[in-house]
């Protein structure tokens, strides 16, 4: 039986089918194995990959870039308003959800980001059925961030369910990675410390992860939307404009479409500098029917692009000192992401852990989807694993699940009742007082993904205490049992044991279903 693997990033995706005890990856129908996660609309057809990235330069307004960063958000989200500033493609907001507005055809359409994203898991449903000759395949294990919400893991798993996948799981992407290397697996007993770092098209991450045996912990993690591929790209075009300008005396930086072309040319030129000392970049009719043409040196690329080398490797330093760890403690480092392929960018990491193996064999924007596909065939009945081979995987809460009271100040507390890395399925108990006079109790849930804020999860409240059945000077206290299953948030019980007075509340927010009950 077959499974794949998705990778869905902010800028590509990539497939790997699980077959005969081993995963590849799997080229697209235009030869790629790394599929653009751009859709064009014309009229009624819509466009997927490298065919829509292409088109941008004439149908921008009409293409879907980086719908990722969308998914799961409400309108007035921060990340939406810096998605809007990042698109020609207009984003309009309908009860404070995001739309594209598509200005195709006779009137404007309105997309859901999930409808974006189906056609793209489509597109790796049928790159991956064609790769097995016709046959049907739907088992699939899709790949998160570690700092994805709730919404946002619940937006892609509906996007590739409407998209005719059987989502067995959503697996952390870094925990992905380690799985393609086989890291946990070839020692059972013994413990190391491994980093993971994701360069990707828009952001980069970096997480500490402490392997013991088949179990990851994550120890530490930072993640930089401000820095990706397109940053480098962006340094590399803004020369190619001023070589543009020196030669031919006219600028073309204010102009969205000879930039846009200019991007386009600036990123074959960077691809073509991971493996070659030099790189000439051909731009057709880029300004008033001039053609142009340069030549970019590695040597000149890395110069052009010192600052955001700086910026890419600081994270490290600074994950190391919130797990409490330094570069000798690190046994293994596993690249990821496309832009991780950069020669200057491994080199610098190779200089930061000069007695570290840097695992960087598979290719660094192929890795996460392997080890998702890997997963997949452990799912699905372990097709072509022999005994020694197999393994458990054990799901650890990748978030802080806090409880926030208000004490007699007024002043907001927050506990923890799930601290990151704890084992699930898990449980909790926790304690709730409030004087006997109050005639109400609140409760609300937040999770917190390391260092950023809490989030509110879920509020439950009871209005009909009944004060009147207290003692003389007793107070209600409310106790807590919460469940977390498969980083879902279970079922959460609030009871007080002063009375016999029973108050049921029902309620569901995103994954979470939560049933509040007072009684003695």
């Amino acid at each position: 039986m077959s499974a794949i693997g998705v990778h869905f990033g902010y800028t590509s995706a990539c497939v790997a089918i699980f077959k005969d005890g081993r995963a590849d990856v799997v080229a697209n129908d235009a030869g790629d194995r790394v599929t653009p996660t751009v859709v064009g609309y014309r009229d009624t057809e819509q466009i997927v990959g490298i065919a829509a990235k292409q088109g941008r330069v004439r149908n921008a307004a009409s293409t879907v870039i980086k719908v990722k960063q969308v998914l799961g958000r409400s309108f007035d989200d921060p990340e939406i308003q810096r998605h809007r500033t990042e698109t020609k493609c207009q984003v309009v907001s309908r009860e404070n959800k995001p739309f594209y507005e598509i200005t195709s055809g006779q009137q404007p359409k309105y997309v859901a980001p999930e409808d974006v994203a189906k056609l793209i898991f489509q597109k790796m449903k049928e790159t991956a059925q064609s790769a097995l000759g016709g046959s049907d395949v739907s088992d699939a294990v899709i790949t998160v961030p570690s700092e994805f919400a709730h919404a946002q893991k619940r937006a892609l798993r509906n996007a590739a369910e409407a998209a005719g996948f059987n989502v067995l799981r959503l697996i952390h992407e870094p925990a992905a990675a380690l799985l393609a290397y086989d890291i946990g697996q070839e020692s059972p007993s013994g413990k190391s410390h491994v980093l993971v770092y994701k360069l990707g098209g828009t952001s980069l991450s970096v997480t500490v992860l402490q392997v013991n045996g088949g179990m990851f912990l994550c120890r530490s993690a930072h993640t930089d939307h401000s820095i990706g591929g397109e940053a480098f790209t962006q340094a590399l075009a803004q020369h190619l404009a001023s070589e543009f300008k020196r030669t031919f005396k006219h600028d073309v930086s204010s102009n969205p479409r000879a930039m846009l072309k200019l991007m386009n040319g600036a990123e074959m030129a960077k691809h073509s500098l991971s493996s070659l000392g030099s790189a000439n970049c051909f731009v057709d009719s880029l300004h008033d029917g001039i053609d142009f043409e340069c030549s970019v040196s590695r040597a000149r690329f890395e110069l052009l692009c010192s600052s955001l080398f700086n910026k890419s490797i600081q994270p490290i330093k600074a994950v190391l000192e919130e797990a409490g760890l330094t570069p000798h403690n690190i046994s293994k480092v596993v690249l990821c992401g496309g832009s991780a392929r950069i020669p200057r960018l491994q080199q610098m990491i190779r200089e930061m852990f000069p007695d570290v193996e840097l695992l960087n064999a598979a290719p660094p924007d192929e890795v996460i989807a392997v080890g998702a596909a890997l997963e997949a065939g452990l799912l699905v009945g372990r097709d072509g694993l022999t005994p020694e081979e197999d393994s458990v995987t054990v799901d650890v809460s990748s978030i802080d699940v806090l409880v926030k009271e208000v004490d007699e100040s007024g002043a907001e507390m927050f506990t923890v009742l799930l601290p990151v890395g704890t084992p699930l399925p898990a449980h909790r108990h926790h304690i709730l007082r409030g004087d006997g006079k109050l005639s109400s109790l609140c409760l609300e849930i937040y999770q917190r993904f390391i260092t950023e804020q809490p989030e509110k999860l879920s509020k439950v409240s009871t209005n009909r205490l009944p004060a009147s059945c207290l003692p003389a000077g007793a107070s209600h206290s409310l106790r807590t049992a919460l469940e977390k299953r498969h980083n879902k948030l279970g079922t959460m019980l609030a009871k007080s044991p002063v009375t016999s007075f029973v108050c049921d509340t029902n309620t569901t927010v995103e994954d979470m279903k939560v049933k509040a009950c007072l009684l003695s």
